[in-house]
């Protein structure tokens, strides 16, 4: 994530027509520095603040319509728990943790815990004109969403206790560091120069990942792949894939961390991108399946959008449409693959977010150009091939960490507290068995 100043406009009107802007471009672009509140500024990053928060409760139906009735409650509680917890574990010690003084390239210290000196004046390492204070809930969102996307790898299997605690502690020791390697002031891959403008590698390449070793860990469900388990609420699943689309425009062009033109480009971005995944995975799901399914079209719109979020303020339009693509192509062959390998990802974590979003790191390192983000670097395709190794090692290395202390982290619980329901638990349901009530009463 990257503050930086608005480009001129002729730079931009330029940028709206594609691949390559030429280099006397990127010489236009002029940086705004300045210490001062922008009203306009801190107004963009407050409504991006309530979107991104919004795209929680989102996930939450999303991920709600596709389970059995009788796991729908447990299912969006996964959600909106995270809501609660991740924000007061960040207003603790989180933020600090990711954000706070550097040291040594790999953790923020503690001088900002409890919001000790979090402010609302300008903290000028991350955002020059809104207050710090505000800069700060908006990255609480980011932290909350990301722990409950892991949650759609054990749907309908693992006790409430034990996610409680697996996303209190997974909070800690995997994204509140990782934020800091990447956008953490001193942070040790944010020095090598990595691209990850709203979170490919800090969001979806630690979710999917830690998704994956969830689902490797935890097992398969009841019945996996011998007994239907249809979604049993598609409508609620589209409404929900609805509102994250939606809040997705305060998740991308929010980073830009101001309300000029790079918002605007990583909006249309993040649009573009979205809807070429959701074409792309519908032609795909009827030349391979026969029919284009409602379903297909939601999660292709996921993919989309999960897939362009590190390269959104670093590339073009054009460039976002091949890779919108590329996200409808790989992420529905992924999600057709774990039938084969056996491993059951109830509702797709790994294959949306940890193949888009490393997908989408990668190719902000081909398609990136400085004549768009000059506070950004350029890619394979405008001279630099050292930018793709960049993307490639530290994507790499994320997912290698993510996957690792994940499983460790399974593995502890299981063996304090459990993490699976009983057998007959899981059969009557995580409604009724984990939270005594029911979705429907009829």
């Amino acid at each position: 994530m990257i503050s930086t100043g608005k480009l001129s406009r002729a730079a931009f009107a330029l940028v709206a027509l594609g691949l390559a802007p030429s280099p006397a471009f990127a010489a236009e672009a002029v940086t705004v520095a300045v210490s001062k509140i922008d009203s306009g500024d801190t107004a963009w990053i407050l409504i991006s603040t309530a979107l991104v928060m919004l795209m929680t409760p989102g996930l939450a139906l999303f991920y709600g319509g596709m389970v059995r009735r009788k796991n729908v409650l447990g299912t969006l509680m996964h959600s909106f728990i995270a809501i609660a917890l991740v924000s007061v574990q960040w207003i603790l010690f989180g933020y600090s943790l990711a954000f706070g003084p550097d040291v040594r390239g790999f953790i923020g210290n503690l001088d900002w815990a409890g919001l000790a000196g979090v402010g609302l004046t300008p903290n000028p390492d991350y955002a020059a004109t809104v207050p710090h204070l505000a800069f700060m809930a908006y990255q609480m969102m980011f932290a909350v969403i990301t722990p409950a996307l892991i949650s759609g790898a054990f749907a309908e299997r693992m006790k409430f206790s034990a996610y409680l605690v697996f996303a209190l502690v997974w909070t800690t020791v995997v994204y509140d560091p990782v934020a800091h390697w990447v956008w953490g002031a001193g942070g040790w891959m944010k020095q090598t120069g990595v691209l990850d403008f709203a979170g490919g590698i800090v969001v979806h390449a630690t979710s999917g990942f830690s998704a994956l070793a969830a689902a490797l860990y935890i097992g398969k469900r009841k019945g996996f792949l011998h007994e239907p388990m249809p979604p049993h609420d598609l409508p609620m699943t589209v409404l929900g894939a609805g509102i994250l689309w939606f809040g997705w425009f305060g998740f991308n062009a929010g980073s830009a961390l101001a309300s000029g033109e790079l918002a605007a480009l990583a909006f249309v971005t993040t649009h573009t991108a979205a809807v070429a995944g959701t074409l792309t995975w519908t032609f795909a799901e009827w030349l391979h399946r026969g029919k284009p399914t409602m379903f297909g079209a939601a999660t292709g719109a996921i993919a989309g959008l999960a897939t362009i979020t590190p390269a959104a303020g670093f590339v073009g339009p054009m460039p976002a449409l091949a890779i919108g693509m590329a996200a409808g192509l790989l992420c529905y062959t992924a999600l057709n693959a774990k039938t084969r390998f056996g491993y059951d990802d109830s509702l797709d974590a790994f294959g949306v977010h940890g193949v888009g979003g490393t997908l989408g790191t990668v190719m902000a390192g081909i398609f990136a150009t400085v004549a768009i983000n000059p506070g950004g670097a350029n890619g394979f395709l405008f001279g630099n091939p050292h930018q793709l190794v960049v993307q490639i090692q530290s994507v790499f290395v994320v997912a290698l960490y993510s996957f690792v202390v994940s499983l460790v982290l399974f593995k502890v619980i299981d063996a304090v507290i459990g993490l699976r329901v009983s057998s007959d638990d899981e059969t009557e349901g995580l409604d009724i068995t984990q939270h005594g009530e029911a979705g429907y009463t009829h």
